[in-house]
């Protein structure tokens, strides 16, 4: 994290995999009813940078996108208890 008394927020987007196109991405997640593939690597990172974040007493915005791992709501429900899980 930035060492910076003006920095007071982080913002987090998790949208679209690398290396896919948005109509893939769409094609692949619709409905949107279930987590069509879990993207551990993005899911750790996240973790990561939530809790630098609050280490550093800014506040973390995370927004996810039905296009990231297929349901916005249960991939946020994955991320809020790993947060709640002790740091490894």
């Amino acid at each position: 994290m930035v060492s910076n008394h003006y920095y007071t927020h982080s913002v987090l987007r998790l949208l679209t995999a690398l290396k896919m196109s948005y109509k893939a991405a769409k094609k692949r997640a619709e409905p949107y009813t279930k987590i069509v593939e879990e993207l551990q690597g993005i899911r750790r990172e996240t973790v990561e940078l939530v809790r630098k974040a609050v280490t550093e007493n800014w506040r973390a915005y995370v927004l996810v996108n039905h296009r990231s791992e297929g349901n916005a709501p249960l991939t946020m429900q994955v991320l809020n208890d790993q947060l709640r899980d002790a740091p490894t």
